[in-house]
């Protein structure tokens, strides 16, 4: 998979591909991110990708000229499979719309700042928006690092257990089961017996119960879908 980000702060998000699971991802050639800094395309002396919207209003909006360069110069290289801007109107983030990213070849994302991005970026140019929240960020830099990271370790390869990703919480609309190690007995606090049984079958059965149990009280939500 290869991940173009478009951002007018690339330092705000570079540093959360270079550890751990997405640091390693790279090294294994199972994921390409690059960074774009939309200034490159901008205009002028400063570099402009923003000005005052049209109508009045507080707050600066990002310049469609600037966005289309950075895109269009991107498509010259290879057919992107989704254009998507991280917004906080988007569709909400979620495990099966992570699923079905991880399956893709080439995306785009688009990191919006200010107050937005000119309206016809959204019409024209981008073919999904997608939020990882109802509020509002600064920037769009850190849910597009959220995004990439929940897709990221779904690619088969990433994670060195091929099982974990598939036991994650929300991968069947259920939250994970409690989980325990290493001492049996802290302060008195201790493992339930189950699990040290070596009775595969019961331990399974408990870890979904336990699953079901959390579910209804913390998302009953997820019970309804």
């Amino acid at each position: 998979m290869r991940v173009d980000i478009i951002t007018l702060h690339p330092a705000l998000i570079e540093e959360s591909f270079k550890h751990s699971m997405m640091k390693r991802a790279q090294q294994r050639n199972l994921v390409e991110i690059h960074l774009h800094n939309l200034r490159d395309f901008g205009f002028g002396k400063h570099k402009q990708a923003d000005d005052y919207a049209f109508g009045g209003g507080a707050g600066m909006v990002m310049m469609i000229e600037p966005i289309d360069n950075c895109i269009e110069n991107l498509k010259k290289e290879r057919i992107y499979d989704e254009i998507i801007y991280m917004s906080p109107d988007g569709e909400e983030f979620c495990q099966p719309m992570a699923n079905k990213l991880s399956s893709l070849k080439n995306i785009i994302i688009l990191c919006g700042h200010y107050k937005g991005i000119d309206e016809r970026v959204r019409e024209y140019l981008v073919t999904k928006e997608i939020s990882i929240g109802n509020y509002v960020l600064t920037g769009g830099e850190l849910a597009a690092a959220v995004v990439i990271d929940a897709i990221v370790r779904l690619i088969p390869g990433v994670l060195n257990d091929a099982q974990s990703a598939l036991s994650d919480s929300f991968q069947d609309n259920l939250i994970s089961p409690p989980v325990y190690t290493k001492p049996f007995e802290y302060k008195g606090w201790t493992v339930p017996e189950i699990l040290l049984s070596g009775h595969q079958a019961k331990i399974e059965a408990w870890k979904m119960e336990q699953s079901i149990e959390r579910t209804k009280h913390r998302r009953p939500n997820l019970l309804k879908d």
